[in-house]
């Protein structure tokens, strides 16, 4: 899901060589890559003699996407200390310039996440174990926002996308049963930002961190690999310990809230970034599986099932 982008060397020092030379540790630099991935950044490998960096370089439309640098900086430094994410090394606030630890290991596909579920409960139970983060994250609100900003900016809405309102009420009253509290969440788990050094699978990536349900980030990370529904049993089983049918169907439908709600992202992204991605087709791929769950017989039994414990 993300461009693969290859930059000529000297480019990339002439384009960020000011802003590199700010932070002490990178002025002794001897290369610079740029690292695939990042669609609201840009991720960079800095090699100086003694150690790797990544840089990070947020992009101008951090703020229509809802992404708040600060708390991504506060966020990272919590997971950093925490030895969950990589460690913070410094920040420039009103440059967009995150500097962190390079951690080496694998990183990991789709088909990585499926052969790992078990260790990957170990590292959410990890994080979700870790001082709260600066703010809360909930997709409800979140896509709210996004839905407020796509119309207010005309910018273009999937067909029958409103048409889905009264679902989202439904989950939102179901949810509201068996309510358990907040974690600390990454909340964007994507297999890419799984990193595996062979003793331990680190999670990286903090711009939409924040203290949410836990089952948020169970059913995220299960949609963003599209595994079938057992894989998401064993993540929840692996996470809590036993089968709970009831957190089966929460992390099931906040990962229907989910696709639902970045698909807006994508409406959003498709009209203000630069960057050479087909943004739309992106989002219409969550939209037509969105639409797909919302009416399937298995959103009713989730909703009934999310009420029972």
């Amino acid at each position: 899901m993300y461009p693969e982008r290859v930059s000529d060397a000297s480019a990339l020092e002439r384009e960020f060589a000011q802003l590199f030379n700010k932070v002490e540790r990178l002025r002794p630099r001897t290369s610079i890559t740029e690292l695939s991935g990042g669609l609201t950044n840009r991720n960079f490998l800095v090699q100086t003699p003694d150690e790797k960096y990544v840089a990070r370089v947020s992009s101008n439309s951090s703020s229509l996407l809802s992404i708040d640098r600060g708390s991504e900086f506060i966020n990272s430094t919590i997971a950093g200390k925490g030895k969950v994410g990589a460690e913070v090394l410094d920040y420039l606030p009103g440059e967009g310039l995150l500097l962190i630890s390079y951690i080496k290991g694998k990183t990991y596909g789709a088909e990585d996440v499926a052969a790992n579920l078990s260790r990957i409960a170990t590292s959410l139970r990890a994080l979700h174990a870790l001082d709260s983060f600066d703010h809360e994250f909930n997709m409800f609100t979140t896509q709210k926002n996004y839905q407020k900003i796509v119309q207010e900016q005309g910018f273009r809405l999937p067909e029958g996308y409103l048409d889905f309102g009264s679902k989202v009420d439904e989950i939102k009253r179901a949810m509201s049963v068996l309510f358990e509290g907040l974690v600390p969440c990454n909340n964007d788990l994507l297999p890419g930002n799984f990193i595996d050094d062979g003793q331990k699978i680190w999670l990286i990536d903090y711009e939409y961190s924040g203290n949410n349900d836990a089952c948020f980030e169970i059913g995220n990370v299960w949609a963003e690999a599209f595994l079938p529904i057992d894989a998401l049993e064993e993540l929840v089983s692996a996470y809590y310990g036993e089968y709970r049918p009831d957190k089966v169907a929460r992390a099931w439908l906040w990962a229907l809230m989910a696709k639902y709600g970045w698909t807006l992202w994508a409406s959003i992204q498709s009209s203000v970034s630069d960057l050479d991605f087909d943004f739309w087709e992106w989002g219409m791929s969550k939209y037509d599986l969105a639409s797909s769950e919302f009416i399937s017989g298995y959103f009713r039994k989730a909703l009934v099932q999310v009420t029972q414990k």
